[in-house]
């Protein structure tokens, strides 16, 4: 394993901005994996943390295939972190909706900038991923629907559910995106948390990215297992349940959990009263996809997707 600082952003009056990277092997840029590019992406960062851990003690055991390369790097905008901001600490804005970056702009363009020309060039890029809403949601591979991806790859990393997303012009910022159009394979893994650790979704995600690497010859046999057999699923199918009120939210069911239509998913108090002002019944039978966490929850806001599809 070699830890090096792939680049620094300097600062006026905070220490400079490292971005460390871990490299595994040495020859083709087989494999980038990137984990937290967001202050409140803990369980990314940690995700990440936890395969260089297991990908040295893999290189030690002479699990790597000659003439492979991977890149691991967990943290990209660990200055938000510090301070528990989401977005970048000074003008709130998205590092991941910056690529491919521009090197004379903003402070997250060039972040982005330098980012992506450190990373470009693999053959495979995995991102762990977070959602954009506060909520728990089943593990899953996503990938940016451009005419060239290939879903039934995806099936490799071995979890439920691959999703296949139509982008919306937002999308075309995003790390995944670009990737796809410098011609890398590219993934989102996502875990079924963001602020806070998930051991057993953790120990998943690693354990499907190990699984790809070997699926596709950058690893030898590491024992992970088969995994799950995964079904391909365009994410405009995903059906997504609104809360008919604002208020404090209580919810009954959990990402996995099987409904029928008609069952009540959760129930929305008045915040001063408590007494209940909505019951919000599933319009369709399925799958828990995305569970809404939050205690309070706005008009309109999502609080449930349901997957049909099985």
């Amino acid at each position: 394993m070699k830890r090096e600082t792939l680049f620094a952003i300097p600062s006026l009056y905070r220490d400079d901005l490292r971005v460390t990277g871990f490299r595994f092997g040495a020859g083709e840029k087989a494999a980038c994996i990137v984990g937290a590019l967001r202050g409140n992406e803990i369980q990314q960062m940690y995700v990440a943390s936890q395969l260089v851990r297991i990908l040295n003690e893999l290189e030690a055991a002479d699990k790597l295939v000659p003439g492979k390369e991977i890149l691991v790097v967990p943290s990209v905008n660990h200055f938000s972190m510090n301070i528990g901001k989401r977005f970048w600490s000074l003008d709130n804005t998205d590092i991941n909706r910056m690529f491919p970056g521009y090197l004379q702009g903003e402070t997250t363009q060039r972040i982005a900038a330098k980012l992506f020309e450190t990373i470009s060039g693999y053959a495979y890029g995995l991102q762990f991923a977070s959602f954009y809403m506060p909520g728990d949601f089943l593990p899953h591979v996503k990938m940016m629907d451009l005419g060239y991806q290939s879903p039934e790859l995806g099936k490799a990393f071995g979890l439920p559910y691959v999703l296949v997303r139509t982008p919306r012009p937002y999308d075309t910022t995003t790390l995944n995106y670009n990737w796809q159009v410098w011609e890398a394979k590219a993934f989102s893994v996502y875990t079924n948390a963001t602020d806070q650790i998930d051991e057993r979704s953790a120990r998943e995600s690693v354990e499907a990215v190990l699984r790809f690497l070997e699926h596709e010859g950058i690893l030898r046999s590491t024992g992970s297992g088969a995994g799950e057999h995964s079904l391909i699923v365009p994410e405009s199918s995903l059906v997504a349940v609104h809360s008919p009120a604002a208020g404090v939210y209580r919810r009954f069911y959990h990402p996995g959990d099987r409904i029928r239509a008609g069952q009540p998913l959760c129930e929305i108090l008045h915040p001063l009263e408590g007494t209940v002002l909505e019951r919000v019944a599933s319009p369709v039978s399925g799958r828990v996809f995305f569970a809404h966490h939050s205690p309070l929850v706005k008009e309109r806001g999502v609080v449930y997707k349901i997957i049909t599809a099985e």
